[in-house]
């Protein structure tokens, strides 16, 4: 066997095996809590094993613009509906990431032009079963997978895109690598995409909307652009939470702070209806210069000076890994429309643009205790 033949996608399994074998307990009332996650590529999953491993009932709703890699192949060539981001959600699902199943499922092949086991495997049970559905189901049933994972449309969708400096891009892999922040997003298709009704069921039965983290314009927002789905979030008893990201490595959110991610939630379907956002900073007291020091360090002295002008301006930007900014006034205009902003340092100390499990779930935590007690 070829060394480096057979490659998986980076994750956080032993953090999360660590949440659970050592981790705080967790009160049994959160059992009873169920949560969706709507999102999509490598940060949707986060959430969902964060709250699996606090004993939540956890269910996904996941983007179907996905259109670079694997995914991008099969959809040309194959006209299937876009399995990638399905298929990470389901593997964050699975009972035993160390099963051999879920091991080979994530397998990614670069001798043949670089596809996942798992996307083929959901592609071809579409075709076998005719049924998208069908094949997640079928894929969810073999890895034992401890929730269910929807996609928020079936339609064939194309992500468009409209960046800070006004240029028009097409395809979610175009606009994740934007060279400027995005402004805005819309899907195209040959008619209105309409909701998977299964979507739509999990909620409205929910008691908390998990927003990210992830990709915001590209993998969190494409759900909300289907119609039916803010509505949902909108009519629903439950809590909503936005977890911001940690930090910039791709271009669509370059130079936008907290609050311009909020904003952006807002301008794109969620509206006032945002009960919680989650942010990240080194401390409490969010002393700036010291989250840009640490993200310099591990960045390799990557400048990190006025990235939020160069965004604005067009300009390519500096700085390969970069924090996103809060400050004490974002987080007042954050919360002049009732929405409340817990910051808590929720980094990964090895890996700056991922959250650390344990903190999530403290996060998590202090959400449920509000919304729970008394």
């Amino acid at each position: 066997m070829s060394e480096g033949a057979f490659i998986q996608e980076a994750t956080l399994t032993t953090e999360f095996k660590a949440l659970k074998q050592n981790g705080p307990e967790f009160p049994k009332e959160y059992k009873q809590l169920k949560a969706v996650v709507i999102g999509g590529g490598t940060g949707a999953p986060v959430s969902i094993r964060t709250l699996l491993s606090m004993g939540v009932q956890t269910s996904a709703v996941v983007a179907m613009a996905d259109d670079g890699g694997s995914t991008g192949i099969l959809r040309a060539e194959a006209k299937v509906t876009p399995p990638g981001d399905i298929r990470k959600c389901l593997a964050a699902f699975a009972e035993d990431p160390d099963d051999p199943m879920t091991k080979a499922f994530k397998y990614r092949f670069e001798f043949a032009r670089n596809h996942t086991l798992g996307n083929l495997m959901l592609s071809a049970l579409e075709e076998a079963t005719g049924s998208f559905p069908e094949a997640v189901k079928i894929c969810g049933d073999l890895l034992n997978c401890r929730g269910y994972v929807y996609p928020s449309t079936l339609n064939n969708v194309e992500l468009c895109a409209r960046t800070l400096d006004g240029r028009t891009l097409h395809g979610q892999a175009t606009a994740c690598k934007s060279k400027t922040a995005l402004e805005e997003v819309w899907l195209e298709s040959a008619g209105q995409p309409m909701p998977y009704v299964e979507a739509i069921r999990a909620i409205y039965e929910a008691d908390f909307v998990v927003l990210g983290p992830g990709s915001l314009f590209t993998s969190i927002i494409p759900n909300l652009l289907v119609p039916g789905i803010p509505e949902a979030i909108e009519r629903t008893k439950a809590k909503t939470i936005f977890v911001c990201s940690l930090a910039d490595q791709q271009g669509e959110t370059w130079g936008l702070s907290a609050l311009e991610h909020v904003d952006a939630l807002r301008r794109h379907g969620i509206g006032s209806n945002l009960d919680y956002v989650l942010i990240h900073s080194e401390n409490e007291l969010i002393p700036r210069q010291h989250i840009q020091d640490s993200f310099e360090a591990i960045a390799g002295g990557a400048a990190l000076q006025s990235a939020h002008q160069e965004s604005k301006e067009g300009k390519p930007l500096t700085a390969h890994i970069r924090p996103v900014e809060i400050s004490h006034e974002d987080i007042q205009l954050i919360q002049r429309d009732g929405t409340m902003v817990l910051v808590r340092n929720m980094v990964d100390p090895q890996r700056p643009t991922w959250h650390d499990p344990r903190a999530l779930a403290g996060a998590f935590s202090d959400v449920f205790k509000l919304n729970t007690e008394g």
